[in-house]
This record gives C-alpha cells, sequence and structure tokens, in this order.
C-alpha cells in the first residue's frame, strides 16, 4: 500500500479520535457545571447492608465500588483500574471455528478483545479493526497469537467506507477468506438533556455505532458464504433505553433492528445474523463517558450487583459464529446481562 494512503488513513483515524474526545470534553464542561446528582444517605446505607448476590464465575470478579477514574477517549484498556478479565482461563477451545478467519471492530479493547482471543483459540485467524489505540491493539495481537492464530491489526474509522472496503480486502488478502464478521465498535457518551446533544455529538454516534456497522456489513458480504456468520454488538439500552444516552440507546435500538431485517435478507444465501445485547461491561467505553464518582459504582445495580468482565461475554460470540452451536438461530438479540434491568 503506497505510504500515502497509509498516512491518510492514520490521520482520518486521528481525526476521528480528536473528534470523540472535543464531544467528550464539552459533556465534561457541562457537568462541571451542573449540579451533582445526590445520593441520600439512607440510600447508601440500605446499598451498603444489603447482601451481595453469590458469585456466578469461578473467577472472582471485582464488584462496586470501583476506583474512581475518567479516561481520555477513545479509552485506553491499559490504563483501567482494575484491569478487565478477558482471557477466560477456565474455557476451553474444541475448534468449534478451525481454518476460519474473522474481523472484528473496536477488537484492541473490550469486548471485541476478549472475542478475539476465544476466537482464536477456538482455531479462527483475527483482523482487529481499532481505531487509534495502538498499544492495546498490539496487546490484543499478543494474546491471538498466543493462542496459535494468526492476527491482522488495521488501524482506521468505520465511518468512512472506503476504509472498510479496503479493511475487508487486506482480511480476504492476508487470510484468504472471510467467515465472520463481528460489528463492535462504538461511541459513547453521556448527556443530561437532549437540548445538551450536540450535532456533532449526534452525528459522532450515529455514523459509529450505525453508520459503521453498515458499511462493514456491506463491505464483508461479498466474501461471505453459506455457513458465515455476521454477529452485532447491541446493548440493554436498545431494549430498554437510557434518560443519560438518548443517541446511543437510539444506535442500539436500530442495530437490533437491523440484525433481525438483514437475517431476514440473508437467509436465501445461507449467512446468519445476530447480535449479542450486554448489560454493563467493564471496558474503557464507560469510564470514557461517566465521571469519575460515577464509574465507582458501575453495575451495582445490575441484579448481580456488578458490571459483567469481557470474558462473560466472548463464549456468547463463539456460539453465534460457530455453525456447530447456531446453525438454527438467525435474527436473534441474545440478551447477557446479569438478569432483567429494564
Amino acid at each position: 500500500m503506497a505510504i500515502s494512503k497509509i498516512s491518510s488513513r492514520r490521520n482520518g483515524s486521528d481525526g476521528a479520535a480528536t473528534k470523540e474526545r472535543r464531544v467528550q470534553k464539552q459533556t465534561d464542561a457541562k457537568d462541571q457545571h451542573k449540579q451533582q446528582a445526590k445520593v441520600s444517605k439512607s440510600a447508601s446505607k440500605k446499598a451498603a447492608a444489603k447482601k451481595q448476590p453469590a458469585p456466578t464465575s469461578p473467577r472472582p470478579k471485582p464488584r462496586p465500588p470501583l476506583p474512581e477514574q475518567h479516561l481520555r477517549k477513545p479509552g485506553k484498556e491499559a490504563k483501567l483500574d482494575p484491569r478487565p478479565q478477558f482471557e477466560a482461563p477456565d474455557y476451553r477451545g474444541s475448534g468449534k471455528l478451525e481454518g476460519m478467519a474473522a474481523i472484528i471492530t473496536g477488537a484492541d479493547s473490550g469486548i471485541g478483545r476478549a472475542v478475539a482471543v476465544l476466537f482464536a483459540r477456538e482455531g479462527a485467524d483475527v483482523a482487529v479493526v481499532y481505531l487509534s489505540e495502538d498499544d492495546d491493539a498490539r496487546e490484543t495481537k499478543r494474546h491471538v497469537e498466543k493462542e496459535g492464530q494468526r492476527c491482522l491489526l488495521i488501524r482506521g474509522d468505520v465511518r468512512d467506507p472506503d476504509f472498510c472496503e479496503q479493511a475487508v480486502q487486506q482480511t480476504v488478502d492476508e487470510f484468504g477468506r472471510l467467515d465472520v464478521l463481528v460489528n463492535n465498535a462504538a461511541f459513547q457518551e453521556h448527556a443530561d438533556a437532549l437540548e445538551d446533544i450536540t450535532e456533532e455529538h449526534f452525528d459522532l454516534t450515529m455514523r459509529t455505532n450505525i453508520y459503521g456497522y453498515f458499511h462493514m456489513a456491506k463491505a464483508a458480504l461479498p466474501h461471505l458464504h453459506a455457513g458465515s456468520a455476521i454477529i452485532n454488538t447491541g446493548s440493554e439500552t436498545g431494549l430498554f433505553g437510557n434518560a443519560h444516552l438518548l443517541d446511543y440507546s437510539a444506535t442500539k435500538g436500530a442495530i437490533h433492528a437491523f440484525t433481525m431485517s438483514l437475517a431476514s435478507n440473508l437467509v436465501g444465501r445461507g449467512i446468519r445474523v445476530n447480535a449479542v445485547a450486554p448489560g454493563p461491561v467493564w471496558t474503557p467505553l464507560n469510564p470514557a463517558d461517566k465521571q469519575a464518582r460515577q464509574v465507582a459504582r458501575f453495575g451495582q445495580h445490575n441484579p448481580l450487583g456488578r458490571p459483567a468482565q469481557p470474558e462473560e461475554l466472548s463464549p456468547a460470540y463463539v456460539f453465534l459464529a460457530a455453525p456447530s452451536c447456531s446453525s438454527y438461530i438467525n435474527g436473534a438479540i441474545l440478551p447477557v446481562m446479569g438478569g432483567s434491568t429494564g
């Protein structure tokens, strides 16, 4: 690839990251001038006295209160405290994706990284598409290669349809095939009122979360085949809404509808399309959105009393990607929420 094209792509992803930080900065400034939400002492005492749910995982999972922290967008996983659990040490691969190739957007960190690791453990080569967090992406690559599979890093902005075409072509050129697309990249920034959402903010959310999925699916389709799968990352907010994530919730609801519609559209070609709808998950997405003190309470109102770790989501993606597991599942929105949170 010509150096000028590489430079242009890098500048594009850097520009998108700069725009994310600008929207974040605007929201942070508004938060500083608003009265902070108050939690009554009695409610705090009740929450503290509330019996914690029994553990559901063999590996201990961090519970609120978590350390107060606020990350600079897009958010580096390496700076999260505690570090997210993504390696799934109790998961044993069995060749469910042997010989396949997958492309995962937003796989430098969070859910995407955890999915990349388990896909590799199941025998798939993985292309990691990410915006600008080079160090995080390289760590994902190390873990994929540790599983004995090839990993391709592709830096760029999924809002750009030309980049999406190039990313898919690079993947096919490198691995010789494409079997699974995981649309996972997302932008999230809270707003207390509809009036607080600027055109730039709204446009960034829509183009990343909806246009990005559309562009990647459209670019991947010519290379997919009967038995292939597209998996989209939805959200509990797309099912129940969220008072402070108006635009983000709207995109997730649209992703669910896009999933079901595309599943119907592609069923004749033998390509399955499904979505995973996570509840709260400990990834850079929320600490790069919420105020530090809110991050400390992240996930505490979930029925399990804590946020999920990425390794608790990734097996669902393996399940939906593997024909041996889910050949009769199409157009489904699979909730992985720790219980109903609506």
